[in-house]
């Protein structure tokens, strides 16, 4: 039998990674990890948790104007951006330092570096220049923000990276794309008191979501002071005396302080030693696995975005699991990519699980669509327009729940409920068996009994 320094070694220290390693090292083994950045991955860092503190903040503006509704005076606010930046990066500083404790605990040897593959059960640490032997190696660099770089003045743009260290908050900004980065930054910057534009070559923002949703977000976010160009490219950016000077395919004449592409994200795979230790990857440079995520090499694994197969800080962490069961307590799981409930915290947000309308037209005969849009109690008194939708797509023929869909308020907490009736296969009757919880705006899940539409064959009747 060969002799390893290390049972498992784990490349990358975000979410799947430190789990997988965290978790292999409580079991007895000997673990490595190495990161050439920061513990915690794009989620904890530079993502989804940063990000949402910087919803937090861009909706107070929102909350002072509804108060006068409520009966209350506020005075003169103002906005720091400094601050908010100083009070985020403490949280990210604190949220880093559990992931190591966490792994520190669990006896995993940590190393603050950069690792690359030499061959199949090789790693190089690049700030000292040692390599360590594995049994078992584990690829979970993530993915980072697509630069590009063919864009003429590319270089004078920001990507959600830089977007969380920004010296000054701009006056004004154009975010280029249409998925939920660049939406939900829309939104942060435009309840932050720039003035925000949002350019998308598609109809319609959101492509991979339920139409209904999409429309009645384009149309809130427009309400709210938001411009959308949809059909529309930037061509070109370059320095002006006043800012950023772009250039669009139709011919938009705009100048901002700052440009932001959010144009989609790049598997972490370069000079990564992949090709020597015989690991494949597929045209967009991803790590090809099987279904157990083992690469083309039997005893190296690839996590998370790495994979570009569901890039989700929960789906990293379920695939760390199941590698877990599989290679360390002899129970082969698949990691289940089906049914993943997921929210855009967009002002207002959206939450879904399952099949859009338009996807499950296609896999079913007849569909009966459950649809309600209504202004919330909140927006009674304090004056907001917004309406919030809610749907279920139901299969007709077992009457199973097979989507469910929301925009408005609190609408990512309700998609993580909704998300285990629908895993379960729950039917439209047992929705409707349920007693609603009153007033809420929940309950038009459980108090919509008729259909408001049937579609058949793909038509709606």
């Amino acid at each position: 039998m060969p002799s390893f320094d290390f049972d498992l070694f784990v490349i990358g220290g975000g979410s799947g990674g430190v789990r997988g390693a965290r978790v292999a090292a409580s079991l007895g083994k000997k673990v490595g990890i190495a990161e050439e950045y920061r513990y915690g991955g794009t989620c904890v860092i530079r993502g989804c948790v940063p990000k949402k503190l910087f919803v937090y903040a861009s909706q107070y503006s929102e909350h002072f104007e509804d108060a006068a509704g409520f009966g209350w005076t506020v005075g003169e606010s103002s906005f720091d951006w400094k601050k908010l930046i100083e009070a985020k990066d403490k949280e990210i500083a604190r949220l880093e330092g559990l992931y190591r404790k966490g792994l520190d605990n669990a006896k995993a040897e940590i190393f603050d570096t950069r690792a690359e593959l030499v061959d199949a059960h090789t790693v190089k640490l690049l700030k000292t220049g040692q390599t360590v032997t594995a049994k078992t190696i584990v690829i979970a660099t993530g993915g980072r923000p697509n630069l590009h770089t063919a864009l003429p003045g590319y270089e004078l743009c920001i990507s959600s990276n830089e977007a969380f260290h920004l010296k000054e908050l701009p006056k004004s900004i154009l975010i280029a794309g249409g998925g939920y980065i660049a939406v939900e930054f829309a939104n942060i910057f435009h309840g932050l008191g720039v003035e925000t534009t949002l350019i998308y070559r598609g109809a319609e923002i959101l492509s991979r979501f339920d139409h209904d949703l999409r429309k009645g977000l384009h149309e809130a976010m427009e309400e709210k002071g938001i411009r959308i160009l949809c059909h529309d490219i930037i061509t070109g950016v370059e320095k002006v005396e006043n800012g950023l000077k772009v250039r669009t395919k139709n011919d938009k004449p705009l100048t901002v302080d700052t440009v932001m592409l959010a144009l989609g994200r790049t598997p972490n795979t370069e000079n990564l030693g992949l090709e020597a230790a015989g690991v494949a990857t597929n045209e967009q440079g991803a790590v090809i696995v099987d279904e157990y995520s083992r690469t083309s090499v039997s005893n190296i694994y690839a996590l998370g975005d790495v994979t570009d197969r569901v890039q989700l800080t929960p789906v990293a962490i379920h695939e760390a699991m199941c590698f877990i069961e599989t290679v360390y307590k002899n129970n082969p799981t698949r990691p289940d990519h089906e049914l993943i409930a997921t929210a855009v915290f967009s002002q207002p947000e959206i939450g879904t699980v399952g099949l859009t309308e338009e996807d499950a037209a296609k896999r079913y005969p007849e569909l009966e669509v459950y649809r309600a849009q209504f202004r919330p109690m909140k927006a009674t008194l304090s004056g907001r327009s917004e309406k919030m939708i809610m749907k279920l797509i139901v299969n007709a023929a077992d009457r199973k729940v097979i989507g469910a869909h929301i925009l408005g308020h609190d609408a990512g907490e309700m998609a993580q409920l909704l998300g285990v009736p629908v895993k379960a296969g729950c039917t439209k009757d047992d929705f409707d068996r349920t007693m609603a919880v009153h007033p809420t705006a929940s309950e038009e899940l459980v108090t919509m009994y008729s259909p408001s539409y049937r579609i058949r064959n793909g038509e709606r009747v």
